[in-house]
C-alpha cells in the first residue's frame, strides 16, 4: 500500500488503512528506493536501515521488517548510556515486596499530576506477569501526565505498547509518522520503535499494556465468518513524517526492565521514507462490530476480542484485548450481564466512559479492577437484583466502553498498586448482598 492511496478522513493526520499490510510511504518525492532496499547511495544523502520485529528466518506469514531511510542511522542516535530510575514503571518478573494478600481488587482513577510530568514519568505499573527477558507475559499500567515530550524520545525494547486513552488526546510521533489517539481509540507502538508522546490539551490519563510476547494480531473469526469484530481496513498506519532538528534531545531506552538515557544533539525521528510491515497503528473502537446472542444466554466475552497476542499454546492467549462497547441486549429468558464465573484467564479491566453493566457503582472511568485466575467474580448485588427482575425487552446499552487485558498467566500486583490510596479496600463488599434465595 502506498501513501499516495492514503486517506485523511476523520483523522488529524493522513493515514494508510489495513492490518499487517506491506506499506510504502515517503515524505519527500523519490526518497524511497525502488527495486532494491539498500542502494549504493540513497536519495537526499539518506541512510538505509532495516528494523526487524521477528527473527530473519521466521515464516513469511509472521516475518516482520521495515526498511527506513533516515538522515542519520540509528547507531548515531545512541552514545554512552547512563542508568536512570523510573521506580513506578515496573517490569516482570517484579519481586518488589508488599503485604497485600490474594483477592479481587479495584482501584479509583489516578490523581492528575500537579508537577510537570511527561508520559514516561506518569506511568504507574499496576500488574505484571511472565518475564520480559524471555519474551513472555505482559504488564498493565495506568498513566497520568501533563507535559508532552518535546526533546525526549522513548524506545521500549522490552515490549510493544498498547496505549488506551481515557481522557485527553495523545499525539504519537513515531519514527514512521504521526498518529492522533483520542479517547475511544487505541494505538500500538511496536517493540524497539522510537516515539515522542505529546498532548493535544493540558492533561491526559489512560491505560497501557506492555506485551512482552508475540505481537498483537487479529483473532480468527471461526464460524463468525469473514465479517464483524474488528475489520482489517479500519486499522490505520501513519504516512512518513520526520523531524530535521539539530537541537539537544534525550533518548530513553527501556531494556530488560531498566531505563537508560543517552544525550543527542539532534532529533532521532528523522525517517524521511520507509516501506515494510513492522509498523505502528491505531484503531477507532467505535467501528468494532460486536456479535452476540439474539435468542438466549450470554456468550463468552471472547466474542468481543479486538486483538490477541498468541502464546505457545494454541487457543490460549498471552494477552487478549477485549472491549465491551455500545450494543443491543435482546436475549430472552436470560440473565443479561456477564454471569458469575471463575476463569483460567486473569482479567485486568478498565473503563473509558460511562457505566459497566455488571458494576453499576464504584467502577468509574479511569479506574481499574483485577480478577485473577480462578478467583470468582461477576455482577455486584445491585446489578444482580436489577438484571434478575428487569423486563426483558430489547435495550440499547449506550454511553459505555469498558475493556479488558486478559492473560493466561496470574497477574502480580505491583507495590504501587498494593499500597496506593486509590485501592478500594472495601471492594469485596459489593457482593455482600448476594443472600440465600434457596426456596425448596
Amino acid at each position: 500500500m502506498s501513501s499516495k492511496g492514503s486517506r485523511k478522513g476523520p483523522w488529524q493526520f493522513e493515514m494508510m488503512p489495513g492490518f499487517g499490510n506491506d506499506f510504502e510511504t515517503e515524505a519527500l518525492d523519490n526518497a524511497l528506493p525502488q527495486g532494491r532496499n539498500s542502494p549504493q547511495k540513497c536519495a537526499y544523502g539518506l541512510y538505509a536501515e532495516q528494523l526487524s520485529g521477528s527473527p530473519f528466518t521466521a515464516p513469511r506469514s509472521t516475518n516482520e521488517r521495515s526498511w527506513l531511510y533516515r538522515i542519520r542511522p540509528s547507531v548515531r542516535h545512541t552514545g554512552r548510556f547512563l542508568r536512570i530510575e523510573m521506580p513506578l514503571w515496573r517490569t516482570a518478573p517484579d519481586a518488589e515486596p508488599h503485604d497485600l494478600p490474594l483477592g479481587q481488587y479495584r482501584w479509583n482513577p489516578l490523581p492528575l499530576p500537579t508537577d510537570k510530568t511527561d508520559f514516561i514519568e506518569g506511568m504507574h505499573t499496576m500488574t505484571s506477569t511472565g518475564d520480559a527477558r524471555q519474551h513472555l507475559g505482559m504488564a498493565t499500567h495506568m498513566y497520568a501526565f501533563n507535559e508532552g515530550m518535546t526533546d525526549r524520545v522513548l524506545l521500549n525494547a522490552d515490549a510493544e505498547m498498547m496505549i488506551v486513552p481515557e481522557f485527553g488526546e495523545l499525539i504519537l510521533f513515531t519514527e514512521m509518522g504521526k498518529m492522533a489517539v483520542p479517547p475511544g481509540h487505541v494505538s500500538v507502538v511496536p517493540r524497539g520503535m522510537m516515539v515522542k508522546i505529546q498532548l493535544s490539551g493540558d492533561v491526559a490519563r489512560g491505560y497501557m499494556c506492555e506485551n512482552y510476547g508475540a505481537k498483537f494480531t487479529l483473532p480468527d473469526r471461526g464460524p463468525i465468518g469473514a465479517n464483524c469484530l474488528a475489520n482489517p481496513r479500519d486499522f490505520k498506519t501513519p504516512v512518513a513524517a520526520f523531524e530535521d532538528l539539530e537541537t539537544p534531545h534525550e533518548l530513553v531506552i527501556k531494556w530488560c526492565g531498566g531505563f537508560h538515557r543517552t544525550a543527542l544533539e539532534h532529533s532521532p525521528l528523522d525517517v524521511v521514507a520507509w516501506h515494510g510491515n513492522y509498523t505502528p497503528y491505531c484503531y477507532d473502537l467505535a467501528v468494532f462490530s460486536p456479535v452476540g446472542s439474539i435468542a438466549f444466554d450470554h456468550p463468552d466475552p471472547s466474542i468481543f476480542t479486538v486483538l490477541s497476542a498468541p502464546s505457545a499454546t494454541p487457543g490460549t492467549a498471552n494477552i487478549d484485548f477485549v472491549i465491551f462497547p455500545e450494543r443491543w441486549a435482546v436475549a430472552e429468558n436470560t440473565f443479561r450481564p456477564p454471569w458469575y464465573h471463575r476463569n483460567i484467564m486473569s482479567e485486568f479491566m478498565g473503563l473509558i466512559k460511562g457505566q459497566y453493566d455488571a458494576k453499576e457503582e464504584g467502577f468509574v472511568p479511569g479506574g481499574a479492577s483485577l480478577h485473577n485466575m480462578m478467583l470468582p467474580h461477576g455482577p455486584d448485588a445491585d446489578a444482580f437484583d436489577k438484571a434478575s427482575n428487569a423486563e426483558l425487552k430489547p435495550i440499547k446499552l449506550t454511553n459505555t466502553l469498558a475493556f479488558m487485558f486478559e492473560t493466561r498467566f496470574p497477574q502480580q500486583v505491583s507495590k504501587f498498586a498494593a499500597t496506593s490510596d486509590t485501592l478500594q479496600r472495601d471492594y469485596i463488599e459489593c457482593w455482600a448482598g448476594l443472600d440465600r434465595n434457596f426456596d425448596r
